[in-house]
């Protein structure tokens, strides 16, 4: 027969034979058995902390004879420390594993957006999904805005099908990214980023360059990108006001930014450029704090994929130009011209000059020819004017889907968004106007009287994605 008995500190003197003794030990129980003579107690190894796993076990399961002791409340906290650290170091595993998997990503070509970090959480939170951060290939953030396919119909109905910015090589895309910012170089990377000094002062090379090394995917925002993000906010009236006056809106003295100087808005000194993103929601081209910045004013922004060849328009089709490996310099065979007799692609003649394209000049009345004079206003972009020959509406459409011609007949639709030109040469787009160009810098403004090695104060780059 077995008898147990419960005891405090040491077992009892003399003790019985055949029992099972519980002597409370510090905030543990050491257990002994005697043997039948009575004389010997032999200790059984019970551990403090399987003692407490069974207290707290019992107290889990309800048994309400547990009395919640200081030795439950010190288990209590131990367990707490331990998941802490536990949590802490499943944590780090994460994110090393999230770098592996982006490193893994960049180098097989196939940079995809599925992987969550509080960055990105946190954006696409606070933007109600619009914008998000991607990692480029040495694994720095840059914020982008999640920019929907959309068919050109729901613009205008002189245009219809799908965006050319959402068609790359004949493939559909169904979204692309667009920087929230104007770009910063880092690391030899091109960067989408709030609160910053912009790039300038560097020629297209060199920024296309630097976005090309951000990964597979990384571009320089094309003119058929601008174009679309354009179109939408013409549709939704959100047209944006941005810096053109050296800090601040002409339009208002109120509507300011920070300037990368420090100087207070307003006051005329070069550069009057201000901080990525540092206006108001209506410098946002869709009137919201999630919107892009920047789209109207602070620096000129390269485009690729659109130039003028001593007045002749060439364009890269589509959003081909978007391609990481696309040949964009002067001589590549992808630049072609607009038949203006009927909208096909045309191979240039090298020379400004092939038969039947669209053109661009300041003043006449030629065949095929925009006529628009240097620092006019967008909306007043005329067509030819018979007897010379009209451009045909198949190619006013593809005009007017990269905004290089009005949609409508209200030339007040585009505020006083001015065009620069200078058809004597090759000349790169860019869009959007700088700090002191005023009511002529907006979203429809435009100058393609760039050489492809101009380096100014006043013109920089804005990065974009499209998943390969």
């Amino acid at each position: 027969m077995l008898r147990i008995e419960k005891v405090v500190s040491t077992l009892p003197d003399p003790i019985s034979a055949s029992t099972l003794y519980f002597v409370r030990a510090g905030l543990g129980i050491d257990v002994y058995v005697s043997d039948s003579s009575g004389i010997i107690a032999h200790k059984v190894n019970v551990s403090e902390d399987q003692v407490l796993a069974t207290k707290l076990g019992q107290i889990y399961n309800g048994d309400e004879d547990v009395t919640v002791d200081d030795s439950i409340l010190m288990a209590i906290s131990k367990l707490d420390n331990k998941l802490k650290a536990l949590n802490t170091n499943v944590n780090n595993r994460l994110n090393e594993v999230e770098q592996d998997v982006i490193e893994v990503a960049n180098i097989a070509g196939s940079f995809d957006i599925i992987i969550k970090d509080s960055l990105r959480q946190s954006v696409e939170v606070t933007s109600g999904g619009e914008q998000t951060v991607l990692y480029t290939a040495k694994g720095q953030p840059t914020y982008m805005n999640i920019v929907k396919k959309f068919e050109m119909s729901t613009i205008h109905a002189s245009i219809t099908g799908t965006h050319p910015a959402f068609i790359v090589n004949g493939v559909e895309k169904p979204e692309i990214f667009v920087g929230t910012y104007q770009g910063v170089i880092k690391n030899g990377e091109l960067l989408s980023l709030p609160n910053e000094a912009p790039a300038t002062n560097l020629d297209y090379a060199t920024f296309l360059n630097a976005v090309r090394s951000n990964g597979n995917g990384h571009h320089l925002i094309t003119n058929a990108e601008w174009a679309a993000l354009a179109l939408r906010s013409y549709k939704d009236a959100t047209q944006p006001l941005g810096n053109n006056y050296y800090g601040r809106s002409a339009e208002s003295n109120t509507l300011v930014g920070r300037r990368v100087d420090e100087l207070t808005p307003g006051i005329v000194a070069s550069p009057g450029v201000v901080l990525t993103g540092s206006g108001p929601m209506n410098w946002r081209q869709n009137g919201k704090i999630n919107g892009i910045a920047d789209m109207s004013g602070n620096i000129w922004e390269w485009n690729s994929g659109l130039r003028i060849v001593n007045g002749e328009i060439q364009v890269i089709p589509d959003n081909n130009a978007s391609s990481s490996i696309i040949d964009l310099e002067a001589n590549s065979t992808e630049w072609k011209a607009i038949s203006g007799a009927n909208g096909s692609y045309l191979t240039p003649d090298g020379n400004g000059t092939t038969p039947n394209s669209v053109r661009i000049a300041s003043s006449g009345a030629a065949n095929y020819t925009l006529t628009i004079g240097s620092l006019q206003d967008f909306g007043t972009m005329t067509q030819p004017v018979k007897p010379a020959l009209q451009i045909s509406n198949a190619a006013l459409s593809k005009l007017r889907a990269l905004c290089l011609f009005l949609v409508g007949t209200s030339t007040a639709s585009f505020n006083s968004d001015g065009v620069f030109i200078n058809p004597a040469i090759e000349g790169l787009c860019s869009r959007g106007g700088a700090w002191a160009d005023g009511t002529k810098a907006g979203i429809f403004s435009f100058s393609l009287s760039n050489l492809r090695t101009r380096a100014e104060l006043d013109l920089g780059a804005r990065p974009a994605y499209i998943k390969p």
